[in-house]
């Protein structure tokens, strides 16, 4: 087709060949192209998206290119623009949260850095344009509040907990209602009300993604959680040796048997680069997540290996600035970007329910 034949309605059509990673749906059906121009050799658009999918934003937007590029190869330039829809969240389950995803983040037994990687994904997805909340649900040793120094007592205003910000991001944890060398001591039903009350009267607001630091092992949380509100799924953490990867098994199937799906499987600890020669030491062995995860046909989000800078930041309440030190953060952001991609091919398959778009 040559450009001087080319008709609004032909590029709208092509456009609308793209699913929107957060609805599932056309963007055909949706009033989420705009300010579309071109000329005999370029074309530029707009393509408004929610801030849920901002993490994928940019493979989005290359893939518009390619769409059109296909469909008219005589443009020499195509200049796709990702603007931002504002997509109010649904509200879910019994405990009234407006959030998009949920996210739980296990493990099969402790030691293994799944608060760290909970963590980073949770600063890792707010850095990249989400609205992200973090709660702790790791009742008896949470260690959030000490990964991002945070600290003090949640006020109640008008009935509602106020959790402690990071920046823009909403935290919850029972590291702020006890004193740091204060032992909690919670049969179930105590650990249910409390999970409950984080869930239901903490003032979250507004969220994309919800994540939570679950406690190790397979206890009787992740049943608190699949009845209290619908997850979105499940990631687990491990490092590669064999006898992690046991434990590991044992959450995937708690995860299973209480209905929870599984987003991935992400492997911590996975090598060692040495500062001083470049060469990498595998202590804890490599790879063994990611054939595990093959084996049972769960998706493998990626690895991150072991880093100093990373330990020795946590330790001192700054995971967040050493996720901007590309050595550590790249691994990380190579995991958020698959999770939420699984997360926009499994929106494809069965689209959630959405709320209009307020396109401003």
């Amino acid at each position: 087709m040559s450009n001087s034949n080319i008709t609004l309605a032909a590029i709208e059509q092509a456009i609308g060949l793209l699913s929107d990673p957060e609805t599932g749906r056309s963007l055909s059906k949706s009033d989420q192209v705009r300010n579309i121009a071109w000329t005999d050799d370029s074309l530029t658009a707009e393509i408004a998206l929610g801030t849920h999918s901002l993490p994928i934003a940019d493979e989005f937007q290359q893939r518009a290119v390619e769409t059109i590029q296909a469909k008219f190869p005589n443009f020499k330039k195509i200049d796709i623009t990702i603007s931002t829809i504002d997509r109010p969240p649904p509200t879910i389950g019994q405990v009234g949260l407006r959030v998009r995803s949920v996210i739980a983040v296990g493990s099969g037994k402790g030691g293994v850095g799944k608060s760290t990687i909970a963590a980073s994904i949770a600063l890792t997805l707010k850095r990249m344009g989400a609205r992200v909340g973090l709660m702790d649900a790791d009742i008896y040793g949470p260690s959030i509040p000490h990964l991002l120094n945070l600290e003090g007592r949640p006020e109640v205003i008008d009935g509602k907990i106020q959790p402690r910000m990071f920046g823009s991001m909403p935290v919850m944890s029972m590291g702020f209602l006890v004193e740091k060398d204060q032992a909690v001591i919670f049969r179930g039903p105590m650990l249910h009300g409390s999970i409950t009350q984080f869930l239901r009267d903490t003032n979250w607001g507004p969220l994309d993604y919800l994540i939570i630091d679950m406690p190790p092992g397979t206890g009787d949380i992740a049943l608190t959680l699949s009845q209290l509100l619908p997850l979105t799924g499940a990631v687990v953490v491990c490092t590669p040796q064999e006898v992690a990867l046991l434990d590991a098994v044992k959450a995937i199937s708690m995860f299973q048997k209480t209905k929870i799906p599984l987003l991935g499987v992400v492997e911590n600890m996975s090598g060692f680069i040495c500062p001083d020669n470049g060469k990498r030491y595998d202590i804890f062995g490599h790879g063994g997540a990611r054939r595990k995860a093959e084996e049972l046909t769960v998706p493998f989000l990626g690895e991150v290996p072991i880093n100093i800078a990373m330990r020795q930041e946590s330790d001192e309440g700054r995971l967040d600035q050493v996720l901007q030190d590309p050595i550590c953060g790249v691994p990380i952001e190579k995991i958020v970007r698959s999770l939420v991609r699984d997360l926009a091919q499994r929106n494809m398959v069965a689209p959630p329910k959405v709320s209009l778009p307020v396109l401003g």
